[in-house]
Parts: C-alpha cells; structure tokens; sequence
C-alpha cells in the first residue's frame, strides 16, 4: 500500500467546515506509529471552543466495535459460541414468535448468537416497544441492562433468524448475554478486558443526559433549515442502570485510535497486550450475509458493495462502488456521524470524529472519501 497525501487530506477535512460541520477529528496509525492527526472547529453551542486533542463525543454505534470485540474474546476462552442459542444465556428469548402477515408463528429454528452479532436476528431498532415501556415503568432509572433486553423478547420478530439483514438493538441483546457469561456489569467486563489493557482512559458508558459533562463535544442534527445544536442526550442509554451494548459509551479520538490500531494490527496494541487473536480479527471480516440478508444491508443502509461480518461492515467488492481501497478494509460508524475503518493486510487504521445526527453526508460521503484517501492506491 503506498502512502496518502497529506495535504490533501488536511484541505478535504477542512472544507467540510465550510459545509457546516462544527469540527472534526482525524487519527491514522500504521503498524502502531500514529503517521497523521488533523483536528479542526469548534465545540460549543456559541462556536468559540476550539476542538480539543481529548475532547469526549457520544459514541453512539461506535460502541458495537467494543461489544463484539467482548463476544469474540469469550469465543477464543471457550465461554460460548456464536453457534449458541440466545435462549441459553436469557431463558425470555426461549419463547420468541415472528410476525406473519396474518398474525405471527413459532420460530423455525433458534435465534443464534450468530444472528445477533449479524444484525439477521429479526429484532429492529423500536425504542418505544411495548416491554422496553413496561419495564422503564416499573423500575424507572433503577432499569437494569439484562431487565429491559429481556422485555425485547416480549415482541415478535420481524422475521425468522438469519433470513434477512435489519440494524437492530441485536447488539444491546449480547451485551447482556456477556454480562450473563462474565458475571460482570457489562461496562465492567469493558473495563477490565478492552479499556484498561490497552490504556483507554477517557471511555465510559454516557447517561441518559450528559447535560454538564466536562468535555463532552456539543451534540448537533443535521435538519431543512441547516445543522443546529441539539439537548446532549444518548436516547440509547434507556435508563441510569443500563449499559448499552449497541450505542451506549462517551470515549474520544485517541481512544478509539488505540483500538482500532490493535484490531488492525490482528488484535494486539503497540504495548504488547493482545486483546484478539489474529485469527479472530480475521473472523470478524468474514461475511455473514447471504441471499437477501445481503441485499439488504445495500438497500437499507446503502452500503453497497458490503458484506457485514462479526457487527462491522466488509468491503467486499471495491470496484462496486468505484473505490481504490482494497477488499477486506472493515469497520463501523456511528449516529453522529463517526467513524473506525481498518485494514490488517497494512495494519493502517483511522478513526474519525464529529458530533452531528442524521447527517447522511457522513455515511455517503465522508467516510467513503476517507477511506479511499487513506486506503486506497
């Protein structure tokens, strides 16, 4: 792989101020050697507050990278296997029905652990479902992450396991499976297998509202009348006591650049702590999705020429989407707009930060021409 200009990368993040992004943040590693940091714009609601090296962001479904990375640890130790049933691990999800278009029917075959990390278990992503409503009812703040993911399973799926692809709280369903297995608080079990082994100091799951937290970037939404401040709200975090596996954490760049250079470099860190195997990595970038499941992902998320492996997305076909990167580059994003790719054949990696919801631009756009810039030939 040869090297990306500079200069032209800097000018490309740079003009996306002038389209209103607030600031933006850009860490590329190479064989854990930090080779580009660029950082620009503001971080407050008056725009006077320079974007900081340490500057904290919801990370919104940056946080599923974390949580299969935990799924995939278990695996290596032999605590479960993507081949096991939910119901071994929540006894609620034993029951499960799937909508038809008369009423609903029992499963044909089990919902897998497999189809959770895949986004094919047939769950979606409904924050107002009837069970996520009684429970909050009952117990308030006090909601805990196994009690509001069991009260998932009080809905049918959308469809049987494994035949189609849907973004989902599938990932929300495994961070409660890990607590299960640990025997840990799944915010616990982060901390003591990902954060501190690899020296991540600044990651922690948000609250509800993060109103007053200190460095926590100004949340902004992309709407008609331009991109406008927001309330610092995680709507993923249901409750105080609830950790959510697929949207739940507050990190920032320097962080996430740790992790993504270990990943990259087959699951270990420039210190020597090896958190993956490098055969596991290599699993994650193992499509998952066949037949439908695979068109899916193209029409309703518009990744075409991705597969989706162990919860990130793959490249599989560059030429698709007219792309100079290569084929295997993986990773994943978030709702305001972030973004973590990796390439262990070069083990480069990048992780990008800003802070706007429903910004299409981001996904279309944005993280395509990073990729290419970074990744490409």
């Amino acid at each position: 792989m040869s090297g990306f200009d500079e200069r032209k990368l800097t000018a490309y993040l740079d003009s996306l101020l002038d389209l209103g992004i607030p600031s933006v943040d850009l860490i590329v590693y190479e064989n854990h050697k930090q080779i580009y940091r660029h950082l620009n714009g503001t971080v407050n609601k008056e725009k006077t507050e320079a974007v900081a090296k340490d500057q904290r962001y919801l990370m919104f479904s940056m946080t599923k990278v974390q949580t299969m990375t935990a799924i995939l640890q278990l695996v290596e130790q032999g605590k479960l296997s993507l081949e096991d049933e939910v119901a071994k691990f929540l006894p609620a999800y034993g029951n499960l029905t799937v909508k038809t278009k008369d009423g609903t029917e029992p499963l044909k075959w089990p919902l897998k652990i497999r189809h959770l990390v895949s986004m094919q278990s047939g769950l979606d992503y409904d924050l107002e479902r009837p069970g996520i409503v009684r429970v909050l009812k009952e117990k308030g703040q006090a909601a805990t992450t196994r009690e509001i993911v069991d009260a998932f399973a009080e809905t049918p799926l959308n469809f049987q396991p494994g035949t189609h692809f849907c973004y989902s709280l599938s990932h929300d369903v495994a961070a409660a499976i890990i607590e299960v297995v640990s025997g840990m608080s799944f915010g616990e079990y982060l901390r003591k297998n990902i954060w501190e082994p690899l020296g991540m100091r600044d990651t922690f799951f948000a609250k509800p509202v993060n109103d007053g937290l200190e460095r926590l970037a100004q949340q902004y939404i992309a709407t008609d009348d331009g991109i406008v401040p927001m309330e610092q709200t995680c709507n993923y975090q249901l409750s105080e006591c609830y950790e959510s596996g697929g949207a739940g954490l507050v990190s920032n760049t320097e962080d996430y650049a740790i992790l993504a250079d270990a990943i990259a470099c087959g699951g270990v860190s420039s210190q020597g702590v090896r958190i993956l195997k490098p055969e596991t990595v290599e699993r994650i970038k193992q499509n998952l999705l066949y037949g439908e499941a695979l068109g899916d992902i193209a029409t309703t998320m518009g990744r075409v020429g991705y597969g989706y492996g162990c919860g990130m997305q793959v490249l599989l076909n560059p030429e698709a989407v007219g792309s100079t990167a290569p084929a295997g580059v993986f990773g994943w994003d978030g709702a305001a707009g972030a973004a973590i790719q990796m390439d262990t054949a070069s083990k480069r990696s990048f992780v990008y930060l800003m802070h706007v919801r429903n910004c299409g631009m981001a996904y279309g756009v944005i993280h395509p021409t990073l990729r290419d810039m970074i990744f490409g030939k």
